[in-house]
């Protein structure tokens, strides 16, 4: 991360404005590496006297789950402008030329490279540059979650808030085991949770395009669109809803009740000032809150509602929870006795601290499964103390800025 450092010291921007521009690079990277290999087939196929040749015809890229790249917008082009040409400029032409072709990612690239000197940003693309073409499709998707992983941790909460470390994330997936069907991230942040269960597709030899509809709500513009980009590196795409009319707790985009084979999330912990009077209409079963609504004010027990309804009559849901919800009384007590009674979950994972970038507190990792056996498998719940179950990858510095654990999970490795 030496680079990132330079960029930092050197250019006078804070993280928020060069992360986002520094991961929009490495996506079109890694789009035109795709971009030439759609375009080499279509060039060595059999040319239809009526049709032509389709190799600058953008539906014969999306048919293949490639983005189309006009001949402006590709990196080799931008790689070799002069300073002169005002690179900034061309940069965010060529976005919005991917825009332009690929409705998909309409609104979600950065277009903010004139706060780069033309100097600065023509470095940025030849360093960019040096990721090899050759790197498989899964290298270039891991090399922009590290990117992304190093930035949430340098922007400090602004990037806890949407990264999730991969660690906690693989754990999740391959607990829940999301093989085929409807996903639900009602707080999906930057996308890991989707990344990480196409992943999981991937390792056992399934098409995640073709096996997972992704649906996701994101109450944050800028961090929505971070998701949809982080799709498409990936070659998946969805349904995120994001921005000022979407709220997690009064708004119900997709309509999840009972319509999702799985739910991932990680929700922000112990939310205050929720507005109670709001939500009363969607409290019974067969709603939103089906167990009530808790007087504190806390919104921990809403999430959980939130993740349990909006499963279907087998659905699972893994998420992460602060853990005072565990073993919190009064009222909050109740709603968990009416969730036990359900027989809904299934296993419980202590989690010791430092696993996130901002958070020191030690978590819970959740999973319900409204599809268990019937008693008594019905009846029981796994509980896991994983506090101590990790392999430490980042140490604090003396200035105590790096400290992060990599959890080691029993089930499916690290």
């Amino acid at each position: 991360m030496g680079r990132r450092d330079q960029f930092r010291a050197n250019s006078g921007l804070k993280a928020q404005e060069y992360s986002g521009p520094i991961l929009g690079l490495i996506f079109l990277r890694f789009a035109e590496v795709r971009f030439a290999a759609r375009r080499a087939e279509l060039a060595q196929a059999i040319v239809s006297p009526r049709r032509g040749s389709r190799v600058d015809e953008p539906t014969a890229y999306h048919a293949a789950g490639v983005l189309y790249l006009a001949p402006e917008a590709r990196f080799d082009y931008l790689l070799t402008l002069p300073e002169a040409a005002d690179v900034g400029a061309q940069v965010n032409a060529a976005m919005r030329a991917i825009e332009q072709h690929n409705p998909q990612l309409a609104g979600v690239l950065p277009k903010s490279y004139n706060l780069f000197t033309a100097r600065l940003l023509k470095e940025l693309l030849k360093k960019v540059s040096e990721i090899p073409a050759s790197v498989d499709f899964d290298a270039f998707g891991r090399i922009y979650e590290y990117f992304l992983g190093e930035f949430a941790r340098t922007e400090g909460q602004k990037g806890g808030e949407f990264y999730t470390p991969a660690s906690i994330v693989k754990l999740l997936t391959e607990i829940i085991e999301p093989y085929h069907g409807r996903i639900l991230d009602p707080a999906c942040g930057s996308g890991g949770m989707f990344v990480q269960s196409a992943r999981f597709v991937a390792e056992h030899q399934r098409n995640p395009a073709a096996e997972l509809a992704i649906y996701g709500v994101e109450k944050t513009d800028e961090t929505g669109r971070l998701c949809r980009l982080n799709l498409a590196v990936h070659g998946l795409e969805g349904d995120i809803r994001h921005g000022g009319n979407v709220n997690n707790y009064y708004d119900d985009p997709h309509a999840a009740t009972g319509q999702f084979d799985f739910v991932l999330a990680n929700p922000p912990f112990n939310v205050n000032a929720v507005d109670k009077e709001r939500l009363k209409e969607m409290v019974g079963p067969g709603r939103r809150f089906p167990f009530g609504l808790p007087p504190t004010d806390n919104a921990n027990y809403l999430w959980i509602q939130l993740f349990y309804s909006a499963l279907n009559d087998h659905g699972r849901a893994g998420f992460v929870m602060a853990n005072s919800a565990s073993d919190a009384r009064a009222s909050e007590q109740e709603l968990r006795q009416q969730l036990i009674a359900s027989r809904a979950v299934d296993v419980m994972i202590a989690v010791g601290p430092n696993m996130f970038f901002t958070v020191t507190l030690p978590c819970t990792l959740w999973f319900l499964d409204k599809g268990k056996a019937p008693p008594p498998r019905g009846d029981t719940v796994l509980f896991i103390d994983a506090r101590h179950i990790y392999r430490q990858s980042t140490v604090r510095t003396a200035t105590g800025s790096r400290r992060r654990s990599a959890f080691s999970p029993t089930r499916g490795g690290s």
